[in-house]
């Protein structure tokens, strides 16, 4: 009985998605640390990509796999006790936080900006920051729970995404043309 209670609460958790992430079809997000670029992986393919910033020498942007962990309209800034909305908030319109190095998501994330002539450099504290309509349209596509993959690497985001098991292995995963 309690192992069916548990099987029920687990499949039904909005903690979604769980277990061995991500799976064909899930919502995956990876960063290249090489490129400044994000892109949104969904359905089994490379759905959108945008030009970020990212850690500056010194403030890197961690690598690994991490999980979102919270999700923010407006957020607030504590460093400078800016609040959620201000023109001079460097978090920008949306906050999209992550696990790494053990934090709960309020530490590191993916957000917008205030400075949007800086998009593409290594300028951050070590976030990953996108002009305000991009990450307003990839909040919106991103539930709780789906994993963010940060590397360096010179493949595709098609071959980085078919290694991670979110797109299906076939012969044209990081081939010419792929995103």
């Amino acid at each position: 009985m309690k192992s069916a209670f548990l099987t029920l609460f687990f499949t039904l958790s909005p903690l979604w998605p769980l277990g061995p992430n991500p799976l064909p079809g899930d919502p995956l997000v990876i960063v290249n640390l090489n490129t400044n670029r994000v892109a949104f992986i969904h359905g089994g393919e490379v759905q959108e990509i945008y030009l970020a910033a990212t850690g500056k020498w010194g403030q890197e942007t961690p690598e690994g796999l991490f999980t979102v962990t919270v999700k923010v309209i407006n957020p607030y800034y504590r460093k400078l006790n800016i609040p959620g909305g201000s023109k001079t908030n460097p978090l920008g319109s949306r906050w999209i936080g992550f696990d790494a190095y053990e934090t709960d998501g309020r530490k590191y994330g993916i957000h917008g900006t205030n400075r949007p002539e800086l998009i593409g450099g290594y300028v951050t504290q070590g976030c990953i920051r996108l002009a305000n309509e991009d990450i307003e349209r990839l909040y919106e596509k991103v539930p709780l729970g789906t994993k963010i993959f940060i590397t360096r690497s010179d493949k595709t985001f098609r071959a980085l995404g078919a290694e991670l098991g979110a797109i299906p292995r076939n012969g044209n995963a990081g081939g010419a043309g792929s995103r």
